[in-house]
């Protein structure tokens, strides 16, 4: 395997940095095979996922590096753990009652989290700027025929439901105009429409290209009100990957492996047949998911997992247009680590 790497490389002798990376890695690799040939036991690391994600198009990352063997390939004995029935919010507590190692959030809970006193810190990020769909029933028209009506959002201080309320401004609706139902997870809010109990609800992919193919009417985008989100990243407490640094390192090259996966047409079938078997829908369905997010690239996933400071930001100046924080806004900065990113040569 190393000869092949190496031979390959020959063809591309300016990338010296790309073929250090590819030895290194390629390295790893026969190590953790001689370790697996020896019954020798790889270090575990703990990965909580959302239960609201655990079926949907934004665990796409994790099932691609599952799927592929991207953890085990950099000596990780990876394992998926579900802490509680529940949304983002439960997640940093898992971190600090040792359920889980390292943890899927979205960003205004790891920012709550943290001012709250909690050392957690985002070390990747797994999904950016999130395309979430305002859809309605067929006879709603314009979002402004929402008024008076009971629409259903996801946790109030939430990304999703933060979008949707600056949509909604932008439209004429202000929070007082509508009724609101508290949802948490697509499909669960996906449902709520299908059975009439809801007017109106935001759904990500692919149920909105699901809803829209059944007749159900698309009213807006959240990026037509938040253009650039750090959506979901991956948390860890800093002590302990102070005192992991290596797992940590490891873990953030696996899912940066996962993301250039994503992002390379050669692997598109992989990728829509990680869709279909993780969330469901069909292979028409999961293929227009694809082309929305990249066709053309619309900021959706990172590159190979870096963190958008930028975008990062506009998260807290959300949540404070909100009401969910007082101004003077903390920095980014305070809720990101971004050493190890660098460390693995990501960043």
């Amino acid at each position: 395997m190393l000869r092949l790497v190496l031979k390959s490389a020959a063809r591309e002798p300016s990338d010296h940095a790309t073929l250090m990376r590819t030895i290194l890695h390629t390295l790893i690799a026969l190590a953790c095979m001689s370790a697996a040939a020896s019954g020798a036991q790889l270090p575990v690391l703990r990965y909580g996922q959302a239960y609201s994600a655990t079926n949907s198009v934004y665990s796409l990352p994790i099932a691609i590096a599952e799927r592929e063997g991207l953890f085990t390939r950099e000596g990780l004995d990876f394992r998926v753990v579900i802490p509680v029935p529940g949304g983002s919010d439960k997640m940093i507590h898992a971190l600090h009652d040792d359920t889980i190692d390292i943890t899927h959030v979205a960003t205004p809970f790891l920012v709550r989290a943290a001012l709250a006193g909690s050392d957690a810190v985002a070390i990747a990020a797994e999904f950016n700027n999130p395309i979430y769909s305002l859809i309605a029933h067929r006879d709603i028209t314009r979002i402004a025929d929402l008024k008076g009506k009971l629409i259903g959002l996801a946790d109030p201080g939430g990304s999703i439901t933060v979008s949707m309320r600056k949509l909604l401004a932008l439209n004429g609706i202000r929070e007082a105009d509508v009724r609101v139902k508290t949802i948490e997870g697509t499909q669960a809010r996906w449902n709520c429409l299908k059975r009439g109990e809801c007017v109106a609800v935001p759904l990500g992919q692919p149920q909105d290209l699901l809803a829209q193919s059944e007749g159900f009417r698309l009213l807006g985008l959240s990026t037509d009100a938040v253009p650039q989100y750090v959506y979901t990243v991956t948390a860890v407490r800093k002590s302990w990957a102070e005192a992991h640094r290596d797992l940590v390192v490891r873990y953030v090259r696996g899912l940066a492996a996962a993301h250039r996966t994503i992002r390379d047409p050669a692997q598109r079938p992989l990728v829509i047949t990680t869709i279909v078997e993780t969330t469901g829908v069909t292979p028409a369905i999961a293929e227009r998911t694809m082309a929305l997010y990249l066709e053309p690239d619309r900021k959706v996933l990172p590159r190979q997992a870096e963190i958008d400071m930028a975008g990062f930001a506009q998260v807290i100046a959300s949540m404070g247009d909100a009401g969910l924080l007082k101004p003077p806004l903390p920095s980014a900065d305070r809720f990101v680590d971004r050493q190890y990113l660098r460390a693995a040569g990501m960043q």
